[in-house]
């Protein structure tokens, strides 16, 4: 079975002056506001591409890693995962950076780093940014 997921971004305009809203159709939350200002200088209050991207990134690599860490037979109590977006104007997407956290009773270190480096290159997230670099920092807690 597929599942597609639709997002909608209503723009009004330029890029320099313009904004826009994003609405993500599939869970019904939103609006999300988005701007040009945001996305290349930074914002606490307003949502950019970048952020979304990272949202999709870390979900999907928990996720992921919870599953192969069950998998092993050692399944985690938790795991957190913020994903770091960078976003150069005038260059675009440079990479994500992965930083996770997790309780894994019975499992060491070394098998932690092991497992979520192969959890990095299964997530298909990961695989859809394939033309940037994505960095990972694993530690148990």
């Amino acid at each position: 079975m597929s599942v597609t997921s639709e997002a909608t971004t209503s723009w009004k305009g330029s890029l320099a002056d313009g904004s826009g809203e994003i609405a993500l159709e599939s869970s019904n939350q939103g609006p999300f506001h988005v701007d040009w200002k945001a996305r290349s200088e930074g914002s606490a209050s307003v949502t950019t591409p970048e952020e979304l991207l990272a949202a999709a990134h870390s979900s999907c690599f928990s996720m992921a890693l919870s599953h192969a860490l069950s998998e092993n037979g050692t399944p985690p109590e938790t795991v957190e995962t913020t994903a770091s977006v960078t976003f150069i104007p005038g260059t675009g997407i440079t990479g994500s950076h992965l930083n996770v956290n997790a309780v894994v009773p019975g499992l060491s270190a070394e098998d932690f780093a092991r497992i979520a480096n192969e959890a990095k290159t299964g997530c298909p997230v990961s695989a859809a940014l394939a033309g940037i670099e994505i960095t990972l920092e694993a530690s148990l807690g």
